[in-house]
């Protein structure tokens, strides 16, 4: 019998005063125990995670819309955030004051730090890429994409765009402004999420339609290449088998597997090297629309939340938005051999 199987799994911790409306996104700090959580309610907010697994809600800022995207700066000092006000806000730690340093045409969907750098980058709907450095009122550059921007993510030098026209576009950030390659999506449905590998070279890319892409930014690495269905109800080669939307893929800090959320309520961890399936978790009463990894693995955070993968009439107004914590147990997360 494998250990995994003889841990008894801890109950996962419900986060106090969680946003009243949907969650678009959680972001924890790379140096501390403090999760970020975007909302549209129109504010971001923050808590920290105590020892024992409960939270002491720490700050709260707002913009003037739904806040789509959040993350915390890399030495931990700052949150940035963007939503459909399209505005880009940073929230300074030290000070406890949010200002807005970016501005697009329409909403950002999305935002990361630059790895190594006081730097910022924003995508959205208005099809741009925009760098900022903190330290100036005007991007750095600009960079104009195919389609709305859908989702984004960087690790080390390398930036994955995915856009509404099904593309997916890399930038190595020594040159940010001239993509090193672009690909059609290797899935057929609409592109929900992209995830950098946390190990480099790559990234994974979650659909509408319940599939994982495993994808390599080199070209010589492609027959690395796989995808996989999930998150979807009865034998996944059933033709009569409901699918669901991949919402969110997070890549862990120190083993590199990875866990998927979606729209079924149901998240998974995986190992992509022996690609296995590592722990399948209950399903929640409701989907699972953003979820992230601490600093060092040992929780799993989760929301559950209204994702609108079934539209306006799928909208309960009584439905509760919360966000758990899912401890981690390392025979769930560590890769296993073939």
């Amino acid at each position: 019998m494998m250990l995994s199987n003889q841990v008894q799994q801890p109950k996962d911790i419900e986060v106090t005063n969680p946003p009243t409306d949907g969650i678009s996104d959680l972001s924890f700090s790379k140096t501390s125990d403090l999760l970020a959580a975007a909302s549209w309610s129109n504010e971001v907010r923050i808590w920290e995670v105590m020892g024992d697994g409960s939270t002491v809600a720490k700050a709260m800022y707002s913009h003037d819309g739904p806040v789509l995207t959040c993350q915390w700066s890399p030495d931990g000092s700052k949150l940035a955030s963007g939503g459909a006000d399209s505005a880009g806000k940073i929230f300074d730690v030290s000070t406890g004051q949010a200002t807005q340093f970016a501005k697009h045409d329409q909403p950002i969907k999305s935002l990361r730090w630059i790895d190594g750098a006081n730097i910022v980058a924003t995508g959205g709907w208005d099809k741009m890429i925009k760098y900022w450095d903190l330290r100036q009122q005007t991007p750095i550059s600009s960079v104009a994409i195919s389609d709305r921007l859908y989702s984004m993510d960087t690790h080390g030098s390398l930036l994955v765009a995915a856009t509404a026209d099904m593309s997916i576009t890399m930038y190595d950030m020594s040159n940010p402004t001239v993509p090193f390659r672009t690909i059609q999506s290797p899935l057929k449905m609409q592109t929900r999420v992209v995830s950098c590998f946390t190990t480099g070279g790559g990234f994974a890319v979650g659909s509408i339609e319940g599939r994982v892409a495993i994808q390599y930014s080199d070209v010589k690495d492609n027959q690395g290449n796989f995808s996989f269905k999930c998150h979807r109800d009865g034998a996944p080669a059933a033709r009569d088998s409901s699918v669901y939307a991949v919402n969110a893929i997070s890549f862990h800090p120190i083993y590199g597997t990875f866990a998927t959320a979606g729209s079924d309520g149901g998240f998974t961890f995986w190992d992509k090297d022996s690609k296995q399936k590592l722990k399948v978790f209950s399903k929640q009463n409701g989907p699972i629309s953003a979820a992230a990894f601490n600093r060092n693995g040992s929780i799993y955070a989760y929301a559950v939340s209204y994702d609108w993968s079934k539209g306006y009439t799928g909208a309960s107004a009584d439905f509760k938005n919360s966000i758990m914590l899912c401890p981690v147990l390392e025979a769930d997360i560590k890769p296993r051999k073939k």
